[in-house]
């Protein structure tokens, strides 16, 4: 919410400096985001007289211009159509800073002539998109003054963050009825008399709603006024606007907008010649379409409300206005709305159609649901004052909802939940400047809740409010006791593995991403798919309606946009929930990585090697040992998802249940269905499926460090071609688990004279012993040991 110093002086009397102004703002929870001051920006803008202006000699859409600063004469070089001799306009000199087009001004020639400074467009000073020529300025401005005094700019702009519950600050009148109730000033009374009518409307209104609860619309104000002229509104008003960021367009649509900003009322504005007949709140009909004034047709359900004619939609109730029936400068009769709409079916709607409108934005939240009729009568007064015309009376529909309520607050609770002892007295007139009419009885305070403060229902609601303006700052500081200070640990075990596992990827290399938890539901169907019951019934967008059944598409999608982009090497990873159910269990903890284009950088002395399977595994390996799990001891095995390559993919597991990972090449089948090119490998890690360490200490193990020699020895086996790797290694090291610390596969041959079907694998043990140096007898017992452990494993023979 954005409004102007001056803006606030019209609803608050006050004398206070913009500091003091600020901090009670966000003392009072309307915490100040920006104050923004256009004067010192816009402080070398002054006024400047073209005193001549001739042809370039060199360029045919160019002049050269003689400018009259007010402190000198500069010589300019100007491609607006507009400048011309006799103008007054807009000058920055060179050494100005431009807020439209990010640059600094500087002396320079363009084609041949000399340029001192510039004459400036409305789109270079920052103010709106308006480039089709230089400023004008009124032949009356005195040469040299301020631009920005001129324009009421040297305003300063305050911008503030609303919360949920202060739906009544979202217009400068509730913002100053909030600051007068803290202290801070004098509110000024809205003048909401009645405007006498002089006719009968000739449109009427009505409510067109059967069986629906609760009401799309609850209340329609109308009111028809002839003769109207509409035209450009008065400076006054379009510099508010244009002060808060917007665009002013004419007195009808301004007007409607000051009204929405002022006092959080916001209003509809028809040409009463486009309408036929009366108008109606009703349900769309399914099918049914309207150009909204945003430029867009929009297709709608049956369940959206409509303000319509008799003859079809000419509005989205509560959201936006339509085209057909919008004002121009050819309006002379209109009719305004003020109605009240349900908060839920307004934002449903707005999501649905993605349109976001300063309407929506109030009516979502809630408005006054009194204030109806007075923002009528204040709405009339200001089109007549704006555009002339004669008011008919007002003509209602429905009684609104009933808002009508009363809270009780317990004069302790205040102490028991604030921690601040307030005074009774205080209590009660924090209430009254609210607008709660509090009356004591008891021990409680009695409320009514004003119109304005849908959000309070309870006790702890009143608390806030006395704290918030009572002032947070009285709360004392309490020292926590000195027994029993060390809290328990925040994290458990599998929270902390979430953070290890980010370390661990990001330590090899790999940028985290955090994707969204959604996909569309054709890249759900590539991995494995999802029941109906996680399909987004009311996805954020079109093509992200269903739970992630697995954390790869959505990285495998980033990767694409990446080399689309001309990154090719990319390895990403990202840790976090996938969902293969709505219950509990459906929702696993997984994390999941890719790797795509080259290890390395290319160089002189050789290219890196394209990622392959055994990087993926060689990740996967490293987080589980990262996380404490049983990387040494997991099978590796073939059955991989369908997602992965058959040939070039495996999983990890503890027995045949307990799958901890799976790893390998994504099926090219995958990547083609996401238009995705090159080949990308992967890797899931199922987090929840890894044991947990048994030892509860976090402490580091003690270091093992041998000060007796290690010894290696080289083996080569002929086996089946069809055996695996993994099971000569775990053969290997299970024949003496004491002594061999490590095996390592660093040889394998087929073809030549090797027969058909069969496969020499050679591998390399490293003994480690830690209290004597191993012997030549007992070296070769070993070594037997592990060429018996193989033969029996595999059914191979060692080669001689």
């Amino acid at each position: 919410m954005k409004f102007t110093i001056s803006w606030l002086r019209e609803h608050l009397d006050y004398d206070a400096t913009l500091d003091e102004l600020t901090d009670r703002l966000t003392s009072i929870g309307l915490e100040v985001e920006e104050v923004t001051d256009r004067a010192k920006e816009l402080a070398a803008f002054r006024v400047a007289h073209v005193i001549e202006a001739i042809q370039h000699p060199d360029a045919d859409r160019l002049r050269v211009c003689k400018v009259d600063t007010g402190s000198e004469v500069v010589q300019v070089v100007c491609g607006a159509p507009n400048a011309r001799t006799g103008m007054k306009g807009v000058f920055a000199p060179s050494g100005s800073y431009v807020p439209g087009t990010d640059l600094w001004l500087k002396p320079t020639k363009i084609r041949g002539v000399e340029s001192n400074g510039m004459l400036v467009s409305e789109r270079e000073m920052g103010l709106s998109d308006d480039h089709d020529g230089i400023i004008e300025m009124e032949d009356g401005a005195e040469i040299g003054a301020s631009f920005a005094s001129l324009s009421g700019l040297d305003d300063p702009v305050i911008e503030i963050a609303i919360t949920p519950n202060h739906q009544d600050a979202l217009g400068v009148y509730g913002i100053a009825r909030d600051l007068a109730a803290s202290g801070f000033g004098t509110l000024r009374p809205l003048d909401t008399s009645p405007v006498a009518g002089k006719f009968k409307s000739p449109i009427g209104v009505n409510l067109n709603f059967e069986n629906v609860d609760p009401l799309p619309c609850s209340k329609f104000v109308g009111r028809y006024i002839r003769g109207v002229k509409n035209g450009p509104s008065p400076k006054w008003l379009q510099d508010k606007l244009r002060s808060i960021g917007l665009r002013p367009i004419s007195a009808l649509v301004d007007m409607t907008n000051y009204m929405t900003f002022d006092l959080g009322r916001p209003l509809h504005v028809f040409d009463a010649d486009k309408i036929d007949g009366n108008i109606q709140a009703r349900l769309s009909v399914a099918g049914e379409t309207l150009l909204a004034l945003d430029g867009e047709e929009y297709k709608l359900d049956a369940e959206t409300c409509v303000i319509a004619d008799d003859k079809s939609a000419v509005g989205l109730g509560g959201v936006m206005g339509g085209e057909l029936s919008g004002c121009s400068e050819e309006t002379v009769n209109v009719f305004i709305e003020a109605a009240l709409f349900d908060p839920v079916r307004i934002a449903t709607t707005g999501r649905k159609l993605g349109i976001e409108s300063d309407a929506r934005y109030r009516f979502e939240r809630g408005v006054d649901p009194d204030f109806v009729e007075p923002a009528m009568e204040i709405a009339t007064r200001l089109v007549l004052y704006l555009c002339g015309g004669e008011p008919s009376d007002v003509v209602i529909a429905g009684e609104g909802p009933k808002w009508q309520k009363s809270v009780s607050l317990r004069k302790s609770r205040v102490k028991a939940l604030g921690g601040v002892d307030v005074p009774v007295a205080d209590m009660v007139a924090i209430l009254d400047r609210l607008g709660f009419a509090p009356r004591e009885t008891g021990d409680a305070i009695e409320t009514e809740v004003p119109s304005w403060r849908m959000d309070v229902d309870g006790e702890a609601d009143l608390v806030e409010e006395i704290l918030r303006i009572y002032g947070y700052d009285n709360i004392q500081p309490v020292p926590l006791p000195m027994e029993n200070v060390v809290a328990k640990p925040a994290v458990n075990a599998k929270q902390r593995r979430v953070r290890i596992a980010k370390r661990a990827l990001a330590g090899r290399g790999m940028m985290e991403a955090v994707s969204w938890s959604f996909l569309p539901r054709t890249h759900a169907d590539l991995f494995g798919g999802v029941p109906d019951e996680i399909v987004l019934v009311n996805p954020i967008s079109a093509d992200l309606d269903a739970m992630r059944p697995s954390l790869l598409p959505n990285l495998i999608a980033a990767a694409g946009r990446n080399m689309s982009r001309g990154f090719a090497d990319i390895s990403l990873f990202e840790v976090g929930s996938e969902y293969h159910s709505d219950q509990v269990e459906g929702q696993v903890t997984v994390a999941g990585g890719i790797r795509t284009g080259l290890t390395s950088p290319r160089h002189w002395a050789g290219n890196g090697r394209k990622f392959d399977a055994f990087d993926a595994k060689a990740d996967a390996l490293a987080l589980l040992d990262a996380v404490g799990g049983p990387a040494d001891s997991v099978q590796i095995v073939t059955g991989a998802p369908d997602w992965y390559h058959p040939g070039r993919s495996g999983v990890m597991q503890l027995g045949p249940k307990n799958r901890l990972a799976a790893f390998g090449e994504l099926h090219p089948r995958v990547l083609d269905a996401m238009k995705v090119k090159g080949t990308i490998v992967g890797f899931e890690v199922y987090l929840d499926n890894v044991p947990l360490p048994k030892a509860t200490s976090t402490a580091r193990p003690p270091l093992t460090v041998s000060d007796y020699q290690a010894v290696e020895r080289d083996f080569a086996f002929e086996v089946d071609a069809d055996t695996a790797a993994d099971t000569i290694i775990r053969a290997a090291k299970g024949s003496d688990k004491r002594l061999i610390k490590d095996v390592s596969i660093f040889d394998i041959y087929q073809g030549g004279r090797m027969a058909e079907g069969r496969k020499s694998v050679a591998f390399s043990i490293r003994l480690q012993p830690t209290d004597r140096t191993l012997t030549e007898e007992e070296i070769d017992a070993v070594a037997a040991k592990v060429i018996g452990s193989v033969e029996k494993a595999t059914g191979g023979s060692l080669r001689s």
